[in-house]
């Protein structure tokens, strides 16, 4: 039987494909989307017609407790993805994002915490909270090193959504994905930038090539929240989920290039470059604690994921404004 279940950032990247995978595996999807003046869906619009008539939802704000209490009455379910995930905003607006994703997540525990009907609350973490790798694999042991406010806000969020775990009983588990991509991306994240350059004029304008990062499809990782989700045994948890692999930004520039047919031409562009000290080197995962409590897998390669990329932001290049560095 399928669960009642409430997304927050349904509209956005990760969890407009959360939303589609959760209502093909039989359960009442319910959407919780920040409102704005244009009262558009985000991502929720772009989904079949079929997926968006399952889906109710519900216009808020996380940093309103009310709109949080009324979308979270009768859930099974709450799968917690809304966030400021920007790192270059966070250092314009490190109060924008503090209170949305520490004052919102906390929004979202308490009125978890009060419902009778909630079997599960998945708290979404970030590969950003360990920091520059002081050793690879990372397991979930790794100390936890802020870099960027964005980071310090979500290191703050897994450590309050655990403390209602272990205070109040509350059956908290966290999700720590590595870098996500995929369809409906936005130029804020490093690969649709790339291949939405490489496809317009085929110059890319880039920050640092040297950092690493271990890239998960977006479609893993939605599979990923869905059995975290259903399993028991991660109750009180903090499980990592990536690939387990790693590549470097100038190594995947030349994947791309090759996935395109010919080779790109990059540029340093210097409003791109983070900050020395904030620069995260290198991140790898371990995900031997996913594999032990859900046999978990990805299911997709690194080419079959910047394949399926490719072609959407082809079919899509008019969303994106290339040229233009997006925070």
């Amino acid at each position: 039987m399928g669960k009642a279940v409430l997304v927050t950032g349904a509209s956005g990247f990760i969890g407009s494909h959360l939303v589609e995978h959760l209502v093909a595996e039989g359960h009442q999807v319910r959407a919780f989307v920040r409102y704005n003046g244009r009262d558009d869906r985000g991502h929720l619009d772009r989904l079949p017609a079929a997926v968006q008539a399952a889906v109710e939802v519900h216009r808020g704000d996380l940093k309103d407790p009310v709109a949080v209490r009324r979308a979270v009455v009768g859930q099974q379910w709450v799968l917690h993805l809304g966030a400021l995930i920007a790192i270059p905003y966070s250092y314009q607006n490190p109060l924008d994002v503090v209170q949305t994703n520490i004052e919102g997540t906390t929004h979202v525990l308490d009125a978890c915490r009060d419902s009778p009907t909630l079997e599960r609350l998945v708290l979404t973490s970030t590969s950003e909270v360990y920091g520059t790798a002081r050793y690879t694999p990372i397991d979930e042991e790794h100390p936890l090193q802020a870099q960027s406010p964005y980071a310090a806000t979500k290191i703050a969020a897994d450590a309050l959504g655990l403390s209602y775990h272990r205070a109040f009983g509350l059956p908290v588990t966290i999700l720590r994905p590595f870098n996500t991509f995929g369809p409906r991306q936005s130029a804020r994240a490093v690969i649709p930038t790339i291949i939405s350059q490489a496809l317009a004029n085929g110059l890319v304008r880039l920050g640092s090539l040297e950092p690493r990062r271990d890239l998960t499809y977006v479609k893993d990782t939605a599979a990923g929240f869905a059995a975290i989700a259903g399993c028991d045994a991660a109750i009180g948890q903090v499980v990592n989920i990536g690939s387990g692999e790693d590549i470097s930004i100038g190594e995947l520039v030349e994947r791309i290039g090759r996935l395109l047919g010919r080779p790109l031409q990059v540029q340093l562009d210097p409003q791109r470059v983070r900050p020395a000290a904030s620069e995260v080197g290198r991140l790898l995962a371990r995900t031997d604690r996913a594999r032990q409590l859900w046999g978990w897998a990805p299911r997709y390669s690194l080419d079959d994921g910047l394949t399926q990329t490719i072609a959407w932001v082809r079919d899509n290049l008019h969303l994106f404004r290339v040229g233009h560095y997006t925070t």
